[in-house]
């Protein structure tokens, strides 16, 4: 028979092994449960990064859209009753004083509305700087392209700025995104040149190759544009339209170049690559 003393021992040992599994037991549910709580913690993180970029990301394009659309139309609006009101006012008493202080309202409730709009894109989108972003449809309205490009050009001609256009090599459908690129870029370009260039005439030339599309918007007199670089220096970009440009183009895989010319003026262009057909 097994002594007494040394049965009491084996269960003692035994029961010492039972509450050390049980200890250890514990400590790993408990280290399970913690690991379980951070990992938890980061993707409830990570889900609510997400959120958010998703939400900068909608306020960005959104603020894009506002600029493309609203910006230059109204900027056009700005011009054309500025010019009629000098003409107007140069015709002395013959016109109304009336139709003159109309006027004057009317271009400065533009130009207020420029402001206002700058005020909301720097709510909606903020400059990467921290700076407020400086001057620059109806959802369900159809989205613009080139072949667009005859009435876009009418508007800013008949604002007082004449378009010689160009179009090389045989067009082709494009694809949707990068044709509304492409019409992007030359309404920027154009509403530009109508609001701060000094030239009397703007050229756009449209080139259609194989493999890529190549758009260029050029002021051939002085150019007056705040912020510029220096001639034959690229720009920063550091304008809401011209960065907006970029992201669209950048999507594409394409580049924009964007420049005052050594001879005077000012010159955008742009190069989408094309998936063969």
């Amino acid at each position: 028979m097994i002594p007494l003393a040394a049965a009491l021992a084996a269960v003692g040992v035994a029961a010492g092994a039972a509450v050390a599994f049980g200890i250890a037991a514990a400590r790993a549910r408990h280290r399970h449960r913690r690991v379980l709580a951070e990992r938890g913690w980061l993707l409830e993180r990570e889900r609510q990064a997400a959120a958010a970029a998703a939400v900068d990301a909608e306020r960005a394009r959104i603020a894009r859209d506002l600029h493309d659309i609203v910006s230059h139309h109204v900027s056009v609006m700005v011009v054309q009753t500025g010019a009629a009101r000098e003409v107007l006012g140069a015709a002395g008493e013959s016109v109304a004083p009336e139709v003159a202080e109309a006027l004057a309202a009317v271009e400065g409730a533009g130009r207020d509305a420029l402001t206002e709009l700058r005020h909301l894109l720097g709510l909606l989108a903020p400059a990467a700087d921290g700076q407020e972003a400086t001057e620059t449809p109806d959802e369900y309205a159809p989205q613009p392209s080139l072949s667009q490009l005859s009435q876009l050009v009418d508007r800013i001609a008949f604002a007082g700025l004449p378009v010689d256009v160009r179009v090389s090599g045989e067009p082709h459908p494009l694809p949707t995104g990068i044709d509304v690129t492409a019409y992007r870029i030359i309404q920027e370009a154009l509403t530009n040149v109508l609001k701060h260039g000094e030239a009397d005439r703007a050229e756009v030339e449209v080139r259609y190759a194989h493999r890529y599309l190549r758009v260029e918007v050029l002021n051939p007199g002085p150019s007056v544009l705040s912020g510029l670089p220096a001639a034959g220096q690229p720009a920063d970009g550091a304008g809401r339209g011209l960065r907006g440009l970029r992201q669209r183009i950048a999507v594409y895989g394409g580049d924009l170049d964007a420049r005052r010319r050594l001879g005077g003026g000012y010159r955008v262009r742009a190069r989408i690559p094309l998936d063969p057909a």
